[in-house]
């Protein structure tokens, strides 16, 4: 390798692109991150189960203190429709905001280097180097590009045409709700635990998450809620993810984006909820919904060109292991660059067999869980095959 590294570019400027792009600074290689958003990234993913793959190079690098950044839960819960505790078990997990993770990240990594609103529209690889054009209609060259750029990433339709999202049937309804303004009753169940409520094909979830300024006193924080419920594809689904501007949004419609009479549907839904849950969906400001999509690619590398994240496998969030999956790429990458510095090639012909099992171990696990919930019906409370992990139930 030589005394400045490779060039490396990374399109999309999320947790995962972040992670790697810090991991391949610190090894000496010289990174530029393309981001298409004009503005720094904001979550639609609200709270996150903390994973230790996720925070592993913040930890390492002793830039962020839990305690500081994220609140735990004592229990993890089920609940019948009367509030009644039907499973209860200790919890280890704790809970955050996406937007804490990223800012966390992002203030450690190089603004020269992080460029918004310079999205990635094409790239070209020969045995020299990657060729990738932007938005703006300039160009950029680079000795390995990583493709970080999502569910819907533009790079897998180049490089994979025919791997396409495959609706899995149903949504994850989301959004917090201040916790000053549920009632004592709902606070007294849920402020200590991460709850569960199973329904004939449905689930819902509850658990603390920091304060908008990072309160992580009871009272002052927020309490997250991801309902999932069926929805037909076809006109059903495509109804729903049209937002208030007409523009279909298959994965995530935003925050105040949604049809108003279907933040009505969800808020008379919930009268058929627990009432500590039922408080928090109807309390909840600006709740949104997401897409549940399965993502499976049958390769991840490309000569000097890698697919890396949610770009190459998009799992179901029951495992909590999205992010951390992420993460764990970044850093085999990053191992694997360390072995081969001159040779990206070589790099990633090493690197892609590993994370190929990974995504497709976690991708098969998630898809069980959501069908057992969804549409079998057979999700029991405890089960520990249920459990959140990247590698496995509980790791």
């Amino acid at each position: 390798m030589s005394a400045a590294g490779l060039r490396v570019a990374v399109s999309g400027g999320s947790l995962g692109g972040l992670t790697v792009a810090l991991l391949l600074r610190d090894a000496g290689h010289r990174v530029d991150v393309y981001e298409r958003s004009r503005t720094k990234l904001h979550s639609r993913g609200a709270g996150i189960v903390l994973h230790d793959m996720t925070v592993r190079y913040l930890l390492e690098h002793e830039l962020l203190d839990l305690d500081d950044v994220s609140v735990p839960a004592t229990w993890w819960c089920y609940v019948d429709g009367a509030d009644r505790v039907v499973h209860r078990e200790p919890c280890r997990h704790r809970f955050t905001s996406w937007n804490t993770l990223y800012h966390a990240l992002l203030d450690n990594a190089d603004p020269e280097h992080y460029h918004l609103g310079r999205e990635v529209t094409g790239f070209t690889s020969d045995s020299d180097g990657v060729r990738i054009d932007l938005a703006d209609g300039s160009d950029a060259t680079c000795d390995l590009l990583v493709c970080a750029d999502g569910a819907a990433s533009a790079a897998r339709a180049a490089l994979l045409p025919t791997t396409v999202p495959r609706y899995a049937g149903y949504t994850g309804w989301r959004g917090t709700a201040e916790e000053r303004d549920l009632s004592t009753a709902t606070l007294d169940r849920l402020a200590d635990t991460i709850t569960y409520h199973v329904m004939p094909g449905s689930h819902i979830l509850t658990y603390p998450i920091p304060g908008q300024d990072g309160q992580r006193e009871i009272g002052q924080r927020l309490m997250n809620f991801v309902w999932y419920r069926n929805v037909a594809p076809g006109a059903d689904f495509e109804a729903l993810m049209t937002d208030r501007d007409g523009i279909f949004r298959p994965f995530s419609v935003p925050p105040g984006m949604l049809g108003e009479q279907y933040v009505a549907d969800l808020h008379a839904a919930a009268e058929a909820l627990p009432p500590s849950m039922a408080d928090v969906v109807r309390t909840a400001a600006e709740p949104f919904v997401q897409g549940i999509f399965d993502v499976q690619v049958e390769r991840m590398a490309f000569g000097r060109v890698c697919l890396l994240g949610d770009a190459a496998f998009c799992a179901r969030p029951h495992a909590a292991a999205g992010t951390a999956k992420a993460a764990a790429d970044a850093w085999a990458l990053a191992t694997a660059l360390r072995d081969h510095p001159d040779d990206p090639v070589a790099a990633l012909r090493v690197w892609e067999p590993s994370q190929l099992e990974v995504g497709r171990n976690l991708v098969a696990r998630s898809r069980e869980m959501g069908e057992r919930s969804q549409f079998r019906c057979t999700w029991e409370p405890g089960d520990p095959a249920l459990r959140f992990g990247l590698y496995g139930p509980g790791d």
